[in-house]
């Protein structure tokens, strides 16, 4: 079986980061591979990106560019408040958070994303070279902080469906373009049709973070990522 792209301690980290609640290591499995499926989503979308230009480097901008042509996989927001690239768009000064030896632990007093995203760096090195793709530096810090903010999203999730006891609650949301009419309604929402949660409320377990999956993510990324979790749950089951 594959080593997993992220340490699991990392992403442990990352669940004691968000919540005094115990973490299974099937948790642990899912969160790491979501946010794989993610990443390499944007990947695929940024590597287009360059193709249109006759690169086979990665930039920054072909993070942009990937995320203006899906919006499926603009999960970030918390990230591009401080990612030099975002913040360049718009002409912001940098944060105090954002600056060099200002850690957001001083300001903010407790951890966030944005102070530890070098932790991901190392699995989204890998997963490039998984992918055959080359990047450069700064493009490799930008897909660790948008790893990092979306796991500790999917990770707030995962403890509100414990906290909760479920996601019947959640409705879905429909993208249209304007002018155009609203689809049928689905026969099955996958989460107001989702049954009672089953177990603890100490404990995140997988099927929790599946549920914070169906939250967090939207349209084919959301479908592909709960099948590539589920698929590689069972890998693990079967070794």
């Amino acid at each position: 079986m594959d080593a997993p792209l992220f340490n699991p301690a990392v992403v442990k980290a990352v669940f004691r980061d968000v919540t005094w609640m115990h973490v299974s290591q099937s948790a642990v499995r899912v969160a790491t591979s979501v946010t794989r499926t993610l990443l390499a989503e944007i990947i695929e979308g940024a590597r287009a990106a360059a193709a249109d230009e006759g690169l086979t480097v990665l930039q920054p901008r072909h993070l942009v560019t990937a995320i203006d042509r899906n919006v499926e996989v603009d999960v970030a927001n918390e990230w591009y408040d401080h990612s030099p690239t975002f913040r360049a768009l718009t002409g912001d000064v940098a944060s105090p958070a954002a600056q060099p030896g200002m850690s957001g632990r001083a300001h903010r007093g407790k951890p966030s994303a944005v102070t530890n995203a070098h932790r991901f760096e190392p699995g989204v090195k890998r997963l490039l070279r998984s992918q055959g793709v080359r990047a450069v530096p700064s493009m490799v810090r930008e897909l660790d902080g948008v790893a990092s903010v979306f796991m500790m999203r999917l990770v707030r999730s995962a403890a509100m469906v414990v906290r909760e006891g479920g996601t019947r609650r959640y409705g879905t949301v429909i993208l249209t373009m304007p002018g155009e009419p609203l689809p049928p309604p689905s026969q099955e929402n996958p989460l107001q049709s989702a049954p009672p949660r089953e177990g603890d409320r100490r404990t995140i377990g997988g099927n929790d973070v599946l549920d914070a999956t169906r939250i967090e993510l939207f349209g084919d990324i959301r479908q592909r990522a709960l099948t590539e979790a589920r698929e590689a749950e069972q890998t693990h089951a079967s070794a």
